[in-house]
């Protein structure tokens, strides 16, 4: 039997890229877009203080961008969703440690519309000519929702955020990570569903128009005492660590894995009784 013939991958014109010629690029960059480029998952490395993009075909797309055209290596007139989702993402990986993000919801280019779609993303750090971090590759793959134990069931959450695309996109997280959620964008809006439907938790944000997330779950907690608290905040405990009845805060920006250690945390007691 004959062997399957190799298939050569064109060479780019790297000159004509931001990234000049790859005679000039250090072994680890050339490296690393080498086994981007003949990869079958999606990967996207920015590269450079200029945030340099090349990407290989599988995540052109997966971006579904007509415009996008693998290898790229040009600086975009705006980040790609990988890297721009959340400012606090990348902090791990521009120390030189690689980081995982299960279950993000990102926009994508779809049949000319953005829709969004949880994905699991992986970041590695590149190393430059002096040893530094040069770079940061991520490889996406499609989330699949964490599986909760046999004894287990959903928690029922309410998210408070007046924020239309946070709201969003923490109810899509939510929803990926195996969870069952309402949604609204006030504490006036938020007091009659905790009236008519029992939750487990009330996810609010501490700064509303109107009722504040801290008098909110006051309320909350008076109709139905039961109910577990977590308020997310940019100024992360300051406001709600003297309160009167427990509660657990997250500082924004939080990431995934902060999200999901609380609900876990929650979750053993809303289930233990």
């Amino acid at each position: 039997m004959n062997a399957p013939a190799a298939v050569t991958p064109p060479v780019p014109d790297w000159p004509a890229t931001a990234l000049g010629d790859s005679a000039g690029w250090p072994a680890s960059l050339r490296l690393t877009v080498d086994i981007l480029l003949n990869s079958p998952q999606a990967m996207l490395l920015m590269w450079g203080p200029e945030q340099i993009m090349v990407y290989n075909q599988a995540y052109a797309d997966l971006a579904g961008l007509p415009s996008l055209r693998a290898p790229g290596g040009n600086v975009p007139a705006m980040q790609p969703a990988a890297f721009a989702w959340n400012s606090a993402a990348l902090a791990p990986a521009r120390e030189g440690r690689s980081v995982s993000y299960r279950g993000v919801s990102l926009p994508l280019w779809r049949d000319g519309h953005i829709e969004q779609q949880c994905l699991d993303l992986y970041y590695t750090p590149v190393p430059d000519h002096h040893g530094g971090v040069g770079g940061i590759l991520c490889a996406l793959a499609t989330a699949r929702p964490a599986a909760l134990d046999d004894s287990s069931a959903p928690l029922r959450l309410l998210v408070v955020e007046d924020n239309a695309d946070a709201r969003y996109l923490v109810c899509e997280t939510l929803r990926a990570l195996g969870h069952a959620v309402e949604s609204v964008a006030s504490g006036e809006e938020a007091l009659p569903l905790l009236a008519q439907q029992q939750f487990d938790v009330l996810f609010t944000d501490v700064s509303l128009p109107g009722i504040s997330g801290v008098e909110l779950a006051r309320q909350a907690r008076r109709q139905a005492p039961q109910l577990a608290l977590l308020f997310a905040s940019g100024y992360g405990d300051e406001l709600t660590k003297h309160l009167e009845f427990p509660s657990q805060s997250l500082q924004k920006p939080y990431d995934i894995e902060q999200l999901q250690a609380v609900l876990e945390q929650i979750a053993a007691a809303v289930r233990g009784g």
